[in-house]
């Protein structure tokens, strides 16, 4: 995903984050213990390698649990394991296709964090290049 389709969608309405509107979501999200609850599930659910490898793979696309074992390296009991706490969380959704399970992110949202979080450790990397 490029530069500014990051903006677009981490954006959505212009001006930096809208920030009357951001402020007053993010102060009414932060007094609420069940929202940051469950933020911080979803952050536990990016800190693994493989959890974050899955969803960087599925930004791209849907996929198989045959697809994704292939992808990641990794077995396919190791992969259904991740995509279940995955479901758990919100982060992915499944669909049948015949006898083959078809993984997709839950939302655009989930997109956005794999991409600011792939763009935010490449900062050191690109300062460095330049």
């Amino acid at each position: 995903m490029n530069q500014m389709r990051v903006d677009l969608v981490a954006n959505r309405g212009g001006g930096p984050m809208n920030e009357a509107c951001s402020r007053d979501l993010l102060d009414e999200y932060l007094s609420s213990d069940d929202v940051v609850y469950d933020a911080t599930q979803i952050f536990d659910a990016l800190s693994d390698l493989t959890r974050f490898r899955i969803l960087g793979t599925l930004s791209l696309g849907e996929k198989s649990v045959s697809d994704l074992e292939e992808i990641c390296s990794v077995s396919q009991s190791a992969i259904s394991h991740q995509l279940r706490l995955l479901r758990d969380r919100g982060l992915v959704t499944a669909r049948r296709d015949g006898r083959r399970v078809i993984y997709s992110l839950a939302d655009e949202h989930v997109t956005t964090l794999i991409s600011v979080g792939l763009l935010h450790a490449a900062e050191p990397v690109r300062a460095g290049e330049e």
